[in-house]
């Protein structure tokens, strides 16, 4: 028995509108969530075309010519606008009958190398049970006939699987969303022996170690902590019978262990260190989950992986900025201070689910509202930017 993909009803028409528009073959991501029963897809998006192609308005003719490494790319960028609980859940591809045949390899190959890219910068582990099947949808763009298949990322070996396809009207319009805010002060020592003073691998090393303390915290759901493999929705009454996008919230407060219990013996090391980082402030964190019977620890685990993933993510987009802006690092070690970017949502037509991006402080609407057309063919209005939170540093 394969897996079964529910899938929003307008993505239907997206990937049609595609198929007339773009010939030979178009790919993309598909957005969505993994649950043990089922998985929902709530999003396509296609690959944008890179600057050559947007001027000669052409797209290459053979698949030998897919461009691996910019369809990875893209999947990272896309990875970090999504909030807890949603994620890469695999590619399509719309092409010609006579680029059809070569398709699934096509489509094999690029589920491997976009998993291998994502689960690189992830500073946390899979679960043991978690589901590792990844789609790969094939459609003809001359019969518009689907079809969709899957392929274990934790296998290299793995062959692919038939899965079903169902599309589903109003699928995330009433997904619940956990929001919690959660204070970080972050201090990562500098060690004199690390060479050239890398700041972005010592403060992946110390968020590493951050992510390794929520992992271990206790989440009281609005107000009370609840057994893992209970029903989230237990004791709260249910949105029936409304499909207009409505969201439930769930207030989650975050509780870190403040030191280890007495079975832990402490080994303090003393190290010589040059300087070190600090984190500090206040970030918003949101999960959504589906609506068919969730369990408490599938929607912990999504809150969880928004705490690690918002603050990673930042520090890796600061990085890249100031590598653009300034060049490589400096040696001499004055302070200074770096104002982290800030969180922003921005509402899903026809869900209750919001994506996510992040702006530094002197970036404008428009340049928002340009990247969200680039990475997921998405018109945002500017008041439809919601930010999420005060200036950090």
């Amino acid at each position: 028995m394969g897996r079964t993909y529910f899938v929003e009803e307008t993505i239907g028409q997206y990937l049609s509108d595609l198929s007339t528009k773009l010939k030979p073959y178009v790919t993309g991501l598909l957005i969505g969530q993994c649950s043990p029963q089922r998985d929902y897809v709530i999003r396509a998006v296609r690959t944008p075309p890179k600057e050559e192609q947007k001027e000669d308005n052409i797209s290459p003719s053979k698949l030998a010519s897919i461009d691996e490494e910019w369809i990875t790319t893209h999947a990272s960028q896309v990875s970090r606008m999504l909030p807890g609980g949603l994620l890469v859940l695999g590619v399509f591809i719309i092409a010609t009958p006579e680029l059809s045949k070569d398709s699934q390899n096509a489509l094999r190959k690029l589920i491997f190398s976009m998993e291998k890219s994502l689960t690189k910068r992830r500073l946390w582990k899979p679960a043991e049970e978690e589901v590792s099947d990844r789609a790969a949808l094939q459609i003809c763009s001359a019969t518009r006939k689907v079809v969709c298949r899957t392929y274990d990322v934790q296998d290299p070996k793995s062959s692919a699987k038939p899965a079903d396809w169902k599309y589903q009207s109003a699928l995330s319009a009433s997904w619940l969303a956990l929001d919690c805010t959660v204070n970080v002060n972050i201090h990562i020592p500098l060690l004199a022996t690390s060479p050239n003073h890398d700041l972005e691998k010592n403060t992946k090393n110390g968020l590493n170690r951050w992510s390794k303390q929520i992992e271990g915290s206790v989440f009281l759901i609005n107000g009370q902590v609840k057994d893992d493999d209970t029903e989230l929705l237990d004791g709260q009454k249910k949105l029936r019978g409304n499909t207009q996008s409505s969201t439930q919230f769930s207030d989650v407060k975050v509780l870190t262990q403040l030191s280890q219990g007495s079975s832990h013996r402490s080994t303090a090391t003393v190290q010589v260190c040059s300087g070190s980082i600090n984190l500090k402030g206040a970030v918003k964190c949101r999960a959504y989950i589906h609506n068919n019977k969730p369990k408490v620890k599938e929607a912990i685990q999504a809150l969880k992986r928004d705490i690690i993933n918002t603050l990673s993510d930042r520090c890796e987009i600061l990085f890249e900025d100031l590598i653009i802006n300034k060049g490589p690092h400096k040696k001499n070690f004055e302070r200074e201070y770096h104002v982290l970017p800030q969180r922003l949502f921005v509402p899903v037509a026809g869900s209750s689910v919001m994506l996510s991006d992040y702006k530094f402080g002197d970036e404008a609407a428009g340049e928002i509202q340009e990247r969200f057309v680039e990475m997921l063919d998405q018109s945002v209005q500017a008041e439809d930017i919601h930010i999420a939170e005060e200036i950090n540093t």
